[in-house]
């Protein structure tokens, strides 16, 4: 970690010419996950031509390794800085809620660069984040180092309900971003059509907002620029919610296809996520 702080200090414009020399060796010299994100990209716009899918391909890896130095940088980052490179939409929206005494859930998608929308996402009110454990000492150990700095409070996966339950009477965000595969133990899935193919999503996500009758907002990202972002929240949906309704989950699944089509090459490509199909 002493290490990976001390090249945290790096400037930008000096990490984003080493995230170059990554696309490079990513991209042309090992082939890092290129079969999968040539597929995963094929079945999702089967409209689109092969120069099409070639330059959303290419896009997409500079911004997965720009995600990378990005990310490093957050061990070290100033406020002043970070706010300054990621502008929110509507954030009063959100904050009505808040101000009158009314917690809220924050859905996202693993849209360039989340990890900067959640740290900044705390400077505007706080925020208990939903994490999965990895087998990594080192990477666990960053990742709650960089996503914590501003105040976010972390939560297991596993213990969602359970620490929802204590913390209901404080007044926060429930930040999450559902759009991984639903394949840990005892998941429950809910089938639906994303991007043209049959895919499941968490069943989770209806059952947690049933559970808190919390107004849900879908944080939508936009890279503007290399190294600068906004995100808008949009209301996706109010209580109250009936029980086993899926009208959540459904919302979630248009807006992140909806932010998708509007910029393919900004989605995390090179994640399986279509390792099982109904």
């Amino acid at each position: 970690m002493v290490l990976l702080k001390l090249l945290s200090r790096t400037p930008l414009t000096v990490l984003y010419l080493f995230s170059d020399f990554l696309f490079f060796v990513s991209y042309y010299v090992i082939n890092y996950r290129l079969k999968l994100v040539r597929k995963n990209l094929k079945q999702s716009f089967p409209e689109k031509s092969i120069a099409e899918l070639k330059l959303i391909e290419k896009q997409f890896y500079k911004n997965l390794c720009d995600y990378g130095v990005e990310t490093l940088k957050l061990l070290t980052i100033s406020e002043q800085e970070l706010t300054a490179r990621m502008k929110f939409i509507n954030l009063e929206a959100a904050q009505k809620f808040l101000q009158n005494k009314q917690s809220v859930i924050m859905l996202a998608s693993h849209q360039f660069n989340w990890e900067w929308l959640l740290a900044v996402g705390s400077l505007n009110h706080p925020v208990d984040f939903v994490y999965q454990e990895q087998s990594s000492n080192l990477f666990n150990t960053f990742s709650l180092a960089s996503r914590t700095r501003f105040g976010a409070y972390p939560v297991k996966r596993e213990k969602v309900a359970r620490e929802a339950l204590l913390r209901k009477d404080l007044i926060r965000a429930t930040a999450i971003v559902a759009d991984q595969f639903p394949g840990k133990g005892r998941d429950k899935k809910y089938w639906t059509v994303f991007l043209h193919q049959p895919t499941a999503f968490y069943q989770a996500i209806g059952q947690l907002v049933h559970m808190l009758q919390y107004p849900v907002f879908y944080l939508a990202i936009r890279k503007k620029k290399r190294g600068y972002y906004e995100a808008e929240y949009v209301l996706l949906s109010e209580p109250p919610y009936e029980k086993d309704s899926h009208r959540v989950v459904e919302s979630y699944v248009k807006a992140t296809e909806k932010i998708i089509q509007e910029n393919p090459a900004g989605w995390l490509w090179s994640h399986n996520r279509w390792k099982d199909r109904k």
